[in-house]
């Protein structure tokens, strides 16, 4: 067990220490406080606060004491984005435009969280309606990343990235409807799983419901499993939800890579970028998984653009945004969702069909590579991180260049992807590749993970 600060523990050394008696639950979330207490006001991670929270480590701590713990994450740190329901607080979506009501409910995957003695730490910020990787929004201002507070988190699961990042708890909810989840954690220097479509239950669902998923953000890939179990409950509030019975994806993530075969992937659809770094990151990943027996070789695959597939999706869901507001409300959201309602937002039924069938067409694709290869290797992010004051310019060329030209291709696929750490960038900041298995294969994608994290651990934000 770590020998350092309580609230940087994972979450497996957390339940064994409480096991062992040797920390509560309610000593984790004092040393979780106190840090937010200190670092929070640069970084900007939070939403709101939930004051229940030292309550409900009270009642774990007894259930502890007692011998009688109720899930697998009794005690445990967690925090909600701020796009997803927790009952008796407001879902905001980081938006002027939305109602300060709280919610009657929680979302599924909250539920699935506190059925397994989850402890609610607060919400996290995002970007407005999750519409874009810069991690700021007209609500709750800027959120900066732990590593260089000079740079963007990421987003649009901004709140939850710089949460992970600065120890504010193991475990940490976010959505992903093109990179949400996947594109903070490459910036943030952690393990960000966008499962299989339908793996977590969604409801109410988002603005990009077609493509959007729920996932686990932390620092460890265990962790990742673990919070997935509890997240991956079927819920009969999201009709697209897969009726699977509950899992321990904790089951078989150790057993490696040895004859998985990896498929390096240099083009997802269209030229997407890459940075110097990005490339390295993916060679390095590449031969990692070759020494622990996985057989690596390039891929290629005979994708349509899906950067055309995927900006249609992105556009049509943005100016239904504005369209069902009030022009009042409408003038209060961020100029970039207007500026791409406004230029994307007349396409016709049939250009909008097209990207549907553009969508289908990709997921037949990728399920055929997957016939030949068990995995796929690529990057996450077309360079490092923004500044965090950088004003967004030109958003539908960004979103294929800056943002997630990497990341999109597996929400139209609906296929399960991870990004790990691969250390750090010439600069010092974090990177990251990522890992995409076929369709409902989540468990190839945690083993390779997992098998990435043995060979070269990753890395922890030094805060002091």
């Amino acid at each position: 067990m770590p020998d350092t600060d309580p609230a940087l523990f994972s979450a497996e050394d957390m339940l064994a220490a409480f096991a062992r008696r040797r920390l509560t639950p309610v000593d984790v979330l004092q040393a979780v406080t106190e840090r937010v207490a200190r670092l929070n006001p640069q970084l900007n991670a939070f939403a709101v606060m939930n004051p229940g929270a030292l309550q409900a480590a009270g009642e774990s701590a007894a259930r502890w004491r007692a011998g009688r713990p109720i899930g697998i994450l009794d005690g445990v740190p967690c925090t909600v984005k701020d796009l997803v329901d927790l009952a008796g607080f407001p879902t905001r979506r980081g938006s002027r435009t939305t109602s300060p009501e709280p919610a009657a409910d929680d979302a599924p995957m909250v539920a699935g969280l506190k059925a397994a003695g989850a402890v609610i730490l607060g919400k996290t910020t995002t970007t407005e309606f999750g519409w874009k990787s810069p991690g700021d929004c007209p609500l709750h201002g800027i959120t900066r990343n732990p590593w260089n507070p000079a740079h963007t988190t990421g987003g649009s699961s901004s709140g939850a990235g710089a949460a992970a990042a600065a120890g504010f708890g193991p475990l940490h909810i976010g959505t992903d409807a093109g990179g949400s989840v996947r594109i903070p954690a490459a910036w943030c220097g952690l393990v960000g799983l966008k499962p299989t479509y339908g793996r977590i239950p969604q409801w109410p669902a988002s603005a990009f419901a077609s493509v959007s998923c729920a996932g686990p953000m932390t620092r460890t890939v265990r962790d990742a499993a673990l919070m997935l179990s509890a997240m991956a409950r079927y819920d009969l509030r999201d009709p697209f939800c897969l009726p699977d019975e509950p899992c321990d994806w904790l089951d078989g993530i150790d057993a490696g890579v040895a004859g998985l075969s990896v498929g390096v992937l240099s083009k997802p659809g269209f030229d997407a970028p890459v940075d110097a770094d990005g490339i390295a990151a993916v060679e390095r990943a590449a031969q990692l998984l070759a020494d622990a027996g996985a057989d690596v070789e390039a891929a290629e695959a005979d994708l349509p653009d899906t950067s055309l597939a995927f900006t249609r999706a992105w556009a049509a869901a943005l100016a239904r945004v504005v369209a069902g507001l009030p022009s009042q409300l409408a003038s209060l959201l961020d100029p970039g969702i207007r500026e791409v309602a406004a230029a994307m937002g007349g396409m016709s039924a049939v250009e909008f069909m097209d990207a549907e069938a553009l969508r289908a067409t990709t997921g037949h694709v990728m399920a055929r590579l997957h016939q030949r290869f068990d995995l796929v290797l690529c990057p996450t992010v077309p360079a490092g991180p923004p500044l965090a004051d950088a004003p967004t310019q030109d958003p539908v060329r960004a979103l294929t260049t800056a943002w997630a030209p990497w990341t999109f291709t597996f929400n139209l696929s609906r296929q399960p992807a991870i990004t790990v750490p691969m250390g750090r960038r010439a600069d010092g900041l974090p990177n990251a590749v990522q890992i995409a298995a076929a369709q409902f294969r989540d468990d190839l994608v945690l083993r390779a993970a997992r098998a990435i994290e043995l060979a070269q651990p990753f890395e922890v934000a030094d805060l002091g």
